[in-house]
């Protein structure tokens, strides 16, 4: 599962996350700015291939800093051009959702990031359509497929989510007992291969990186005989972006992801930016990882841990946009976005999406944002 070497988080310790990573500076975005009416109709239900026969038959809005532009996704390869490069996101999702027994009952365990053999950070929920915080205290336990799991701490500035320490390896009787981790707006629990992409081979996200889930081997041709490339980095995601509680979000905690970015991917992004080419993300996961192993010398193979919240005051240095789906409203990904290309022109492009109805989450359309 893991790819990281490296400190993770120590349980006991409350480190300030003022700004964590790169990010200080810049005028502070108060999260009321990150607000807009989201309609729950617009919330995809069903993958897309189950409902239309196909991964890419979903809407593309494509967003630069002139406007707006309506397409479908096959349309992805002229948005495009010719020595650009797509840079995915490899990890696999785990079934990282569990049944569990605590002192108030049964509820659902969510494992959201491994930071070392008996010590996970994971989300208790009352059932998926109920989040927490649930009444839970150090040093309670429950019982998760026979195994004992106790609660240490709750992580700072994130009360939803614990340390906890099993007394086994959870990871052993995921595949057994475990399910894809799924909210209430997806009533039922799809396949793991749902939730898996085209780019998926290392098993470690608790939830799905989603960006390139559309991605059919037949747009992937498209693509290369367009000269696109593609070039891979793996970041293990853990549960759903967060939504921001401080009162502006460079203010907002976060917490560590494993990730790494091969020499292979470092050399070749290196040389598409030295051409003159864009570098695009496929997901939100991949600008962190790429922001997170960027130096004054450009793009270096890096593998830890990271801590990188990119949000408006973020200067993002690797990559020329994004494709991604549609995000919630005051979330650490919409911030992300917003550093890509300004609050207003995401948030012009949101109010788009939702009065075009547009759909939102795992299964739902895909937004490609271009800086230049």
């Amino acid at each position: 599962m893991g790819v990281a070497r490296g400190t993770g988080p120590d349980p006991h310790h409350r480190p300030t996350f003022r700004g964590a990573g790169r990010g200080l500076g810049g005028a502070g975005v108060n999260r009321a700015e990150l607000t807009f009416e989201q309609p729950r109709g617009l919330f995809a239900s069903v993958p897309p291939e189950i409902e239309r026969g196909s991964r890419d038959q979903v809407r593309l809005l494509v967003t630069t800093p002139r406007g707006h532009v309506h397409a479908r996704f096959a349309d992805l390869p002229r948005f495009l051009s010719a020595g650009d490069l797509l840079v995915v996101n490899e990890s696999a999702m785990l079934p990282a959702s569990l049944s569990a027994l605590g002192p108030s009952g049964p509820f659902t365990l969510n494992l959201s990031t491994r930071y070392a053999a008996d010590l996970w950070l994971a989300e208790p929920r009352w059932d998926p359509a109920r989040p927490g915080p649930m009444p839970i205290h150090p040093g309670d336990e429950a019982l998760v497929a026979g195994m004992t799991v106790r609660f240490v701490a709750a992580y700072p500035g994130i009360p939803r989510l614990w340390f906890v320490r099993p007394d086994g390896p959870l990871e052993a009787i995921l595949d057994r007992e475990g399910s894809p981790i799924h909210y209430g707006y997806v009533p039922k629990v799809w396949p793991l291969e749902a939730y898996q992409s085209l780019f998926s081979r290392v098993p470690g996200s608790a939830e799905m990186p989603s960006a390139a889930r559309p991605i059919t081997p037949e747009i992937r041709r498209d693509l290369e005989d367009a000269g696109i490339r593609f070039a891979g980095i793996v970041l293990h995601s853990g549960v759903s972006s967060l939504e921001i509680e401080a009162d502006t979000v460079e203010r907002q905690a976060v917490y560590p992801e494993p990730f790494e970015v091969a020499e292979a991917t470092a050399r070749l992004v290196n040389r598409t930016r030295a051409r003159g080419h864009r570098v695009l993300a496929v997901g939100t996961t991949v600008v962190r990882a790429l922001e997170s192993a960027w130096t004054p010398e450009g793009l270096r193979a890096r593998q830890g841990f990271t801590r990188l919240f990119v949000h408006p005051g973020t200067s993002v240095r690797a990559v020329d946009g994004l494709l991604t789906g549609f995000h919630d409203p005051v979330t650490s990904h919409l911030a992300m976005l917003a550093s890509l290309l300004g609050l207003p022109r995401v948030m012009e492009a949101y109010r788009e999406a939702v009065a075009n109805g547009y759909r939102w989450h795992e299964f739902g359309d895909s937004h490609l944002i271009l800086r230049t």
